[in-house]
């Protein structure tokens, strides 16, 4: 797939040379590409629970040993919530998403980020795509389909093959660099240096550093593509 740079960073808990696939064709590496996504997806998706501040909490010791800053990112958050009660970290997430009456201090939508409004043109192009993917609105959420964590729910499921077929690298592509690339890393950004950030600042750091990976893989993938 011609992703050695992606695989040394997210493959790094992998025993070397391992690129084992599961039952549905899904390698370890594009995996662990799914996990960050899913994780993405939970931590911005809703305040966290006791049982999500749990399991990111483990991360400090699952990536203990990472030397990517990647790895490192992950390890502070882990290290960052074991130190955060789930009221604290709510009381975070409101202040950074919902604010007071105009919102809050960062917009997690695409159509805010490329046009400066929610419920613009991004959103009704990525309605469009998500039909043509098979993809439906689950109605268990009130925000807009161009939330960064339903982009990143939604790159989870085209990985693992949540919708139907695992899809291929072209249709992952595709999709990232059309509704993803534009405007994410930009957030990302926005969130790491947010000022009512303490325990979100991490997931900051690992949404830009993960997503700039992926951008950096498709391009690499295409490229070494037989022609």
């Amino acid at each position: 797939m011609g992703r050695s740079e992606e695989d040394a960073l997210l493959g790094q808990n992998l025993p070397k040379g391992s690129e084992a696939v599961n039952e549905r064709g899904v390698s370890d590496v594009d995996m662990q590409r799914a996990h960050l996504y899913g994780l993405l997806a939970r931590l911005l998706g809703a305040p966290m629970s006791d049982k999500t501040l749990d399991s990111v909490r483990a991360l400090e010791s699952d990536y203990a040993d990472a030397d990517s800053d990647l790895g490192k990112a992950l390890v502070s958050l882990g290290a960052m919530a074991g130190r955060t009660v789930r009221a604290v970290a709510e009381e975070e997430y409101t202040k950074l998403f919902y604010g007071m009456g105009a919102g809050g201090e960062v917009q997690p939508y695409a159509s805010f980020y490329l046009t400066g409004f929610v419920y613009e043109k991004p959103l009704a192009n990525l309605r469009r795509d998500m039909a043509a993917l098979g993809i439906a609105v689950s109605g268990t959420s009130d925000e807009p389909e161009d939330h960064a964590a339903y982009l990143s729910e939604i790159m989870h499921g085209l990985i693992t093959g949540a919708f139907g077929e695992v899809a291929d690298l072209a249709d992952q592509k595709k999709f990232h660099e059309t509704h993803m690339a534009p405007w994410v890393g930009q957030f990302f950004a926005d969130l790491e240096g947010a000022e009512s950030a303490a325990l979100y600042m991490p997931v900051g750091t690992i949404g830009r550093l993960f997503l700039a990976i992926e951008a950096d893989a498709f391009d690499m993938a295409a490229y070494e593509a037989p022609r």
